[in-house]
């Protein structure tokens, strides 16, 4: 790391400041606003605000302050409580205006969900011509380079019967390909749509197309007639200022939660007002009649654009937190211009050491997908978008670049991004590799990363107004550390710690969402981690301890097989040395020397877990002190005792039908639903003070049936699935003996440097001892998938 301390210098970011780049808002530093207004996110480094801006707490305060001194009636009624809620809102309509330097004279405000619905909106009220034999008809035309949801303009397009055409960006920005200019007679009308910014790459197209398409200098197909241009802003208008007194655009669609974070939910389609006279509207909801009769076909909508298309009662509260969002903004910051300064330093930065990070042999550590050089916010927006590579030039999946990154506090955001066509042209992806991939089993979102050596997307980090330049150093280190340092992609210590800091945030124990589970190291008796014990301080249960028949478990004899029946002929005998199980999911290990075997694999594991106040199951990555709990399971009293420094004991009944377990629930695992009891409120008030939140000790139902997503060797779904207890996908993980001492030949050799740690020493002497056999098991291999090394 030496070697980077410099390039990863606050210094050599100031002195690296291009044109068109600030850092900070010439107040209050950067810093100093984030811990302000962003306590929350305490050790995160968040890098996804092209997926979402982080709200300030000076926002929510206001509108909560604002909610609580006043009285917001429905906007339908006409009492005072509502003539205040209908005033605000037009407030709120000019306020939005003014933001992008236009006014009522020249745009209308309609309120939708978000972009998305803005742009549902235009595909089905523009005055589209359907094609037929004497008339060509409309064309929907539309950048490759767009999000999912411009692109799904198309198919109510067709359903109009009119031309779909996509036109890739270089044959745009090149000038050829079609390109005609001069008049144009005919009104047979046209849509053009493109983004102002990417949202793949951060790329911004050049916003002087809107005038040079709708006066007929430019068109994007050779098609005469009427061309309205939208802009699909969302993306860019999150850092950058929009300036629609100058750049005339017919449709705008916003999603107001990228530029504040809050309220979700809501966006708006602004449209120019003679476009806006063009729209045409066949649903209406409440609120969008001047009068219709209910049993005749007589319908007369209202005069103003917004409440025609307005349908039902706009979500009033949230149209009024726009106007603290907008406050705050001006408020932290100065302005729109300012934001693009300070974030386009940190992009440009952050490219620019992306761009230099070498391997010894002077092989890429990453492959940056972007159209520009990062030398203006002009042409460049805070995306930086890459995919990581070994040092023989090979793809790091970007779903194991996203876990590890995690596992460092490190948010990013992976895959496609809802644009598919950009995805397909930076990453040479073919219309059939798609159909191939999708054979393939791999679906937007999911983390099938590398098909055929070949990647499936990559990976994204952003930047937003509240980002720090210890956002893009730690990213940055992150980055060496695990690429360029030769741990190749093992989990060593993050660029914010130290070795002996390591110990006090450890991870998740057991798997992740993935189908590598099988690889993972066995789990940390005394941290809850995924690696090494640490401690000997965990409860051994006694060897003469026998199964309580009541709970209906099987030997391991009878799940293993006999030590003396069906050796396959040329296999050789396993021994099992540690078992550990974990009662209370994320929670500490608890070991034992025998154990029952039930449906769902050893007997209590990951049965139970904690939830936050919303149900939803909270882990090492979110409360890394839940590895400081240690679940005990007495069979013979059949109850499980909880304990924690610094606390009481607690017990939990085994029994299924304890009074402790009051309501039914339901949760979510790894993505997957799974029913559950709540343990009741003695033992949520015991995690809740342990943890400083309000939280729930839940319990799966033993009549709820959950299984693993099995596959065969065709790799089609098996019929035969295992039950799963609250575990990500699998009843069992198995690690063995040479793993663990390759891993700590890994240990000494890349961390000989703190021999003398504590940490250090103490994880060798644990791997040195580890391999002691606590309890001996023949395990018959009865499956080809099962792959173990012997020594």
């Amino acid at each position: 790391m030496e070697r980077w301390a410099e390039a990863l210098s606050f210094g050599a970011f100031h002195r690296g400041l291009r044109r068109g780049a600030a850092y900070g808002y010439g107040g209050e530093s950067p810093e100093g606003l984030r811990r302000r207004e962003l306590a929350r996110l305490g050790g995160i480094t968040y890098l996804d605000h092209a997926g979402t801006a982080l709200f300030p707490q000076s926002l929510l305060k206001a509108f909560t302050d604002d909610l609580n001194e006043n009285v917001y009636g429905n906007p339908h009624s006409q009492n005072i409580s509502s003539k205040l809620t209908s005033d605000t809102i037009e407030h709120v309509r000019y306020r939005i205006l003014q933001h992008f330097n236009t006014s009522v004279e020249d745009y209308t405000v309609i309120f939708t969900s978000g972009s998305t619905a803005a742009l549902k909106l235009v595909a089905e009220a523009f005055p589209w011509v359907p094609e037929t034999a004497e008339d060509p008809g409309s064309r929907f035309c539309y950048l490759t380079d767009n999000h999912t949801s411009v692109v799904g303009m198309r198919a109510i397009a067709d359903a109009m019967n009119v031309l779909s055409v996509p036109v890739k960006p270089k044959d745009i920005l090149s000038g050829t390909d079609g390109l005609v200019a001069g008049g144009n007679s005919c009104k047979t009308p046209h849509l053009f749509c493109y983004p102002a910014q990417s949202n793949f790459s951060g790329t911004r197209y050049p916003l002087a197309w809107i005038e040079q398409i709708k006066s007929g200098q430019l068109h994007p197909i050779k098609v005469q007639g009427k061309w309205s241009v939208l802009l699909d802003a969302a993306s860019y208008v999150s850092t950058s200022p929009l300036d629609l007194s100058l750049h005339q655009a017919d449709f705008v669609p916003l999603s107001f939660y990228k530029m504040f974070g809050f309220p979700t939910g809501l966006g708006a389609l602004l449209v120019k007002n003679e476009a806006a006279a063009c729209l045409r509207k066949v649903y209406f909801g409440g609120g969008t009649a001047a009068a219709y009769l209910a049993g005749e076909d007589f319908y007369l909508p209202k005069k103003s654009v917004a409440e025609r298309f307005e349908d039902g009662t706009v979500s009033f509260l949230d149209i009024i937190a726009l106007k603290h969002g907008f406050d705050a903004l001006e408020r932290l910051t100065g302005g729109m211009k300012n934001i693009e300064q300070h974030t386009f330093a940190l992009a440009h930065y952050t490219y620019r050491i992306l761009s230099t990070l070498t391997y010894p042999n002077g092989a890429p550590a990453v492959h940056l997908y972007s159209d520009t050089d990062f030398s203006s916010p002009e042409v460049q927006g805070p995306i930086i978008n890459f995919n990581v590579l070994d040092e023989n030039g090979d793809i790091v999946g970007y779903s194991q670049v996203d876990k590890l990154a995690g596992l460092y506090n490190i948010h990013i955001r992976t895959g496609c991004f809802c644009n598919t066509g950009a995805c397909q042209q930076h990453l040479g992806i073919s219309n059939n590799d798609i159909k191939k991939n999708l054979q393939a089993g791999h679906v937007c979102g999911d983390d099938i990363d590398v098909v055929d050596g070949r990647p499936t997307g990559s990976v994204r980090i952003s930047f937003g107004y509240m980002s720090t330049f210890e956002d893009a150093q730690a990213f940055l280190k992150f980055i060496i550390t695990t690429r360029l340092i030769g741990c190749n992609m093992v989990n060593i210590p993050s660029p914010r710690q130290t070795i002996s800091e390591l110990v006090a945030s450890p991870r998740e124990n057991g798997h992740t969402c993935d189908n590598n589970s099988a690889n993972k190291l066995p789990p940390n008796k005394s941290t809850g981690d995924s690696g090494l014990s640490t401690s000997s301080t965990s409860v051994n249960m006694p060897v003469s301890l026998q199964p309580a028949k009541r709970h209906s478990e099987r030997d391991m004899t009878e799940v293993f097989g006999n030590p003396a029946e069906d050796m396959p002929s040329g296999r050789r005998p396993v021994t099992v040395t540690n078992i550990y199980l974990y009662p209370i999911k994320s929670c500490a290990a608890f070991e034992v020397m025998r154990w029952p075997i039930g449906n769902t694999g050893l007997l209590y594991d990951r049965s139970f877990m904690v939830a936050n106040h919303n149900g939803v199951c909270i882990t090492q990555k979110q409360e890394p002190r839940l590895c400081l709990v240690q679940p005990f399971i007495d069979l013979e009293q059949n109850v499980m005792i909880i304990r924690a420094e610094a606390m009481d004991p607690i017990s939990v009944s085994l029994e299924e039908d304890s009074e402790s377990l009051t309501q039914t629930c339901q949760s979510k695992v790894c993505s997957h639903r799974v029913q559950t009891h709540d343990c009741g409120g003695r033992a949520a008030d015991w995690f809740s003070a342990f943890l400083g939140r309000q939280c729930r000790l839940i319990r799966q139902s033993s009549d709820f049936k959950r299984n693993a997503n099995k596959k065969d060797e065709k790799g089609e779904t098996s019929a035969a699935r295992a039950p799963l207890s609250l575990v990500n996908e699998a009843q069992y993980l198995l690690i063995n003996r040479t793993s663990i001492l390759q891993l700590r030949d890994k240990v000494v050799e890349r961390l000989s440097g703190h021999a003398t740690d504590v940490w250090l020493s103490a994880l060798i002497k644990k791997l040195e001892n580890g391999t002691r056999n606590f309890f001996r098991l023949w395990l018959p291999l009865k499956t080809k998938k099962l792959s173990l090394e012997y020594t």
